[in-house]
């Protein structure tokens, strides 16, 4: 996985906790089918109800200010406690740049995300930098402390306060937002469409993806090494409805190629796109040019998946637990920790549906739950939406492929959604030096043998 951007060792762990197969939502789950929508979307409100309450937590952030400075001019007179702090203001001595700090805030805060309803961070950044800056050098260079108690409960409530607008806006209003966006454009999409697809437009013949012949999809279908094993029990007919509906939205992605948005590519050529899935949100999509064949990628990223801990330091453990059937089994996969600790380990459990093609090799994933692997304590339950792995043959040359990786990924905890974002092309980049360097070695391993 890529880590060479601003976030290192963070960004070190997260191609693991991808758990290298996309899995499906289990949250999406209990949701009506996207699919389907018999009756259009309400029309949203012009300011949702988490911002009202971060405009009213603002508001009342200057209002309690203002009433601790007033209280503080009443322990003298007030007439000539303003003529004091305000008419002969001195840095040193009064508050009421405190009182004006505050009026900044509320300012900067309500005309940035109450009139304008910005979607980014960057004028609450700036407002509570500004607030921590000057109540530090107030502390250090004013003499408030001498005058009252007020000189220690008037910079320590606006230190506080100001910090607790960023987290609040950070960590639940624009998260917030942005899933009830997602879930509205969703709605409005399968209002319209009514159709059993996530885009259904026909496939451009100029698209890279094209459905192979073959039988991938019927019921009877085996893999080609398969042992005949089929799913029996109610839990296993269920994997396998798991893995088909994965692997129906994996087809669906490929198929819109001309929908994707470019977001950034590397000096090696490979490219990561994005692409808005209704009820899952931002997909991160990986295409990338191997210079090996696609029999070799398949066994090494999709065939032997708990494997990739031999090469893959990100993945402190990768399990089979269950083979439902010739194409479905169940996996459990746990990433490392990163970032010295802050980032805490993430496990997963998915459903994967594998399928070998006449011109592709196919996996795609689900979040799922096994009784054998029920959410612990030691770790945090990551999820990921519909994504997988793709390996296409090259129709001149048997000895190239591409790969594409679908990726969507929700880590849950409390990590802000877009700095996960903003790391996920560079872990993808760095997946794949990864898996160069691995395919490089088992070359060189090969070459060495053969000339002995």
């Amino acid at each position: 996985m890529p880590g060479g951007v601003e976030n290192g060792d963070f960004v070190g762990s997260l191609p693991a906790i991808a758990s290298l197969n996309a899995s499906y939502s289990q949250a999406s789950l209990s949701l009506p089918s996207p699919y389907y929508l018999s009756t259009p979307p309400a029309e949203r409100k012009a300011v949702s109800d988490v911002r009202r309450t971060f405009c009213l937590f603002v508001t009342f952030d200057l209002l309690f200010i203002s009433l601790l400075w007033i209280i503080e001019l009443n322990i003298k007179n007030i007439k000539e406690s303003l003529e004091e702090e305000v008419v002969k203001y001195n840095f040193k001595t009064s508050f009421f740049d405190i009182f004006l700090l505050a009026v900044f805030r509320f300012l900067c805060l309500q005309v940035g995300y109450a009139a304008l309803r910005l979607k980014h961070w960057w004028v609450i950044a700036i407002t509570t930098l500004v607030t921590s800056a000057f109540l530090v050098v107030k502390v250090i260079l004013s003499e408030v402390f001498t005058k009252n108690a007020f000189g220690y409960v008037l910079p320590i409530t606006s230190f506080v306060v100001a910090w607790l607008e960023t987290w609040f806006l950070d960590f639940k209003v624009l998260p917030q937002e942005a899933e009830d966006e997602r879930a509205y454009l969703a709605a409005v999409n399968a209002a319209c469409e009514r159709a059993p697809m996530l885009y259904p437009r026909a496939v451009s013949d100029g698209q890279f993806y094209s459905p192979p012949e073959s039988l991938a999809g019927s019921e009877e279908e085996l893999d080609e090494d398969g042992l005949g094993r089929k799913a029996v029990t109610a839990q296993e007919k269920e994997f396998v409805r798991q893995g088909r509906e994965a692997m129906s939205v994996v087809e669906q992605i490929l198929s819109q190629e001309e929908n994707w948005t470019f977001e950034k590519n590397n000096d090696i050529g490979d490219s990561v796109y994005t692409l808005e899935i209704p009820f899952h949100g931002k997909t991160f999509i990986l295409k990338a040019f191997m210079q090996c064949t696609a029999e070799l990628v398949y066994q090494e990223v999709i065939l032997q998946p708990e494997k990739m801990v031999q090469w893959n330091r990100t993945i402190s453990a990768c399990q089979i637990l269950q083979r439902v059937d010739d194409n479905t089994l169940i996996s459990y996969d746990v990433s490392a920790g990163a970032a010295g600790g802050v980032v805490s380990p993430r496990d997963f459990v998915n459903v994967r549906r594998v399928e070998r093609r006449r011109d592709c090799y196919v996996s795609a994933g689900m979040a799922t739950n096994h009784d054998s692997k029920p959410p612990h304590t030691r770790y945090v339950r990551g999820e990921n939406g519909p994504g997988g792995f793709v390996v296409l043959k090259s129709s001149s040359n048997p000895s190239v492929c591409t790969f594409i990786w679908i990726l969507n990924t929700d880590l849950k905890g409390r990590l802000p959604r877009y700095l996960i974002h903003q790391s996920l092309a560079a872990t993808m980049f760095e997946f794949m030096a990864h898996l160069r360097l691995r395919i490089t070695g088992l070359r060189s391993s090969s070459s060495s043998s053969s000339h002995r």
